[in-house]
């Protein structure tokens, strides 16, 4: 996974494995999508099959992770982590390309844009 452009913490694997099984999937999107009160919006999705240019990587059996180009531009070196906290708890994206990010944590403004 070292070339790939974001990487999951333990803690976001297991999560992520549970959110697959339940839905009967094995993969899982992840990108940026424009949008958000910030510019740009973190994205997470079961999928069935990766589309024809994404980047693939299969972290273990039955959790494969997909990225389009874009958005692997975007998230090169980001860190997802999960909380179960009640307050603020979910995925967390630590992104050393946004320059900021929104209260919500979904939203964020690039570096340099």
């Amino acid at each position: 996974m070292s070339d790939f452009p974001y990487r999951l913490t333990e803690t976001a694997l297991v999560r992520v494995r549970h959110l697959l099984k339940r839905q009967d999937k094995s993969i899982l999107r992840i990108g940026v999508k424009g949008g958000g009160c910030s510019g740009f919006e973190y994205m997470m999705r079961p999928e069935d099959l990766p589309r024809e240019n994404d980047l693939v990587c299969e972290v273990e059996e039955g959790v494969t992770l997909v990225c389009d180009p874009r958005s692997a531009e975007i998230l090169q070196g980001t860190e997802i982590e999960y909380t179960g906290n009640l307050i603020g708890g979910g995925f967390r994206f630590d992104n050393p390309n946004a320059a900021r990010s929104c209260g919500c944590g979904t939203s964020f403004t690039l570096k340099g844009k």
